[in-house]
């Protein structure tokens, strides 16, 4: 047992004087990584003693050039408000517990710390701090699994898309012998893969590059943090929510493209700021912007269709069922770093909504085939 644990049971036990013995008592799981705190705190411990007096406390909040008009008066009540036995000195396991605690504001002391591990610890991988976010969430990236879910998807979305514009010598590729089997055609809805297989086609080489940029700038760092196969099951998801929404909404619609895929992983972002907002930087901020571009696009879609009267055959459902397929699902199946207890219930009631929403949608195809076009069972037959 090294120092540091024999300090945090020491801590722990409630020695004569403590302030607070219960509080004291959820340092192992408010600190579960110290390793970045205990270079600070040793660096700043100039004397070797294992504690920090008032001028190393002052020594090392200055050195963040954030701290140097502090008065000495406001550098005894920090270590005041931590000093858990009153010895008039802080411990590591004190110093580590103030770190993590809502005592003192996060605007101030949080920032004040961050800016020393920025500076003065070397991040895993040979990174440099000053281009890692802040934040727990994003510390948590990292290349091991290698993230290629999101890579090898569009891949395979592009070689597919060259073999189709090779064979038929036209980058509107939706007439080429693999885009006629996979594309969403509602007159062969009984083709049951074309629900999901609808991703591999695009119309034109701007749609995929588009669609593949958005995908793999977006999908690739989510699975830095929740891995592979949860992302791939967000994208799945909001594939098959685009095309089955689109079925019921907009019958006579055709779909080509991973936009409902693309759209899920856009709204996993989202997700992912809910069940992370006090883990992540700037988590508003991000949520504006992602709500305002789902928004914008969306928006627009259905303006040109409804209000100017334009034909630009963009099935716009597509996008709106992947990207609420991606919230959804992105809320249970994506890592929450921090769960609380009434963020489970969050889990449960966004998985009911999905598996309800997508219930209707199977069983509206199923059980009112009238609503739809005719079935067409020449698969071969050009598009429109």
């Amino acid at each position: 047992m090294d120092q540091n644990e024999v300090e945090l049971q020491r801590l722990n036990a409630g020695l004569p004087g403590q302030k607070n013995g219960r509080q004291l008592q959820r340092l192992n799981t408010e600190t579960a990584d110290p390793r970045h705190w205990q270079q600070v705190f040793n660096k700043y411990d100039t004397n070797g003693d294992g504690v920090l007096n008032l001028a190393e406390m002052k020594r090392m909040l200055q050195a963040a050039n954030y701290a140097h008009d502090l008065p000495d008066e406001a550098f005894r009540k920090i270590i005041d408000m931590a000093d858990h036995n009153n010895d008039g000195h802080l411990h590591f396991a004190e110093f580590l517990h103030l770190v993590h605690s809502d005592v003192l504001p996060r605007g101030v002391f949080s920032k004040l710390l961050t800016g020393y591990v920025h500076n003065l610890v070397a991040p895993r991988g040979g990174k440099v701090w000053h281009d890692v976010p802040d934040g727990q969430y994003e510390e948590e990236y990292s290349c091991y699994p290698l993230p290629i879910a999101m890579l090898i998807v569009a891949l395979i979305e592009m070689i597919l898309f060259l073999v189709d514009v090779i064979s038929t010598g036209d980058s509107y590729s939706v007439n080429g012998p693999i885009a006629t089997v996979l594309i969403y055609n509602p007159h062969k809805r009984h083709e049951a893969w074309r629900f999901l297989t609808y991703m591999f086609v695009h119309v034109g080489e701007m749609h995929l590059i588009v669609n593949m940029l958005v995908l793999l700038m977006l999908g690739i760092p989510l699975e830095m943090v929740h891995h592979w196969w949860r992302v791939l099951i967000v994208y799945l998801a909001g594939v098959v929510a685009g095309s089955l929404g689109t079925s019921v909404s907009d019958p006579y619609v055709y779909l080509a493209g991973a936009s409902g895929g693309v759209y899920a992983i856009i709204t996993a972002h989202l997700a992912t700021i809910i069940m992370n907002w006090s883990e992540m930087s700037f988590a508003i901020y991000q949520l504006v912007i992602f709500t305002l571009l789902i928004g914008f696009d969306v928006g627009t879609a259905i303006y040109q269709r409804y209000v100017a009267k334009m034909e630009t055959h963009i099935g716009y459902m597509a996008h709106f069922g992947g990207a609420l397929a991606g919230l959804l699902v992105g809320i249970y199946v994506l890592r929450n770093l921090n769960k609380k207890p009434w963020e489970k219930k969050i889990w449960w009631a966004s998985l009911a909504i999905f598996v309800v929403l997508i219930g209707i949608t199977i069983v509206w195809n199923i059980a009112f085939p009238e609503y739809f076009p005719p079935l067409m069972y020449n698969t071969y037959e050009p598009l429109p």
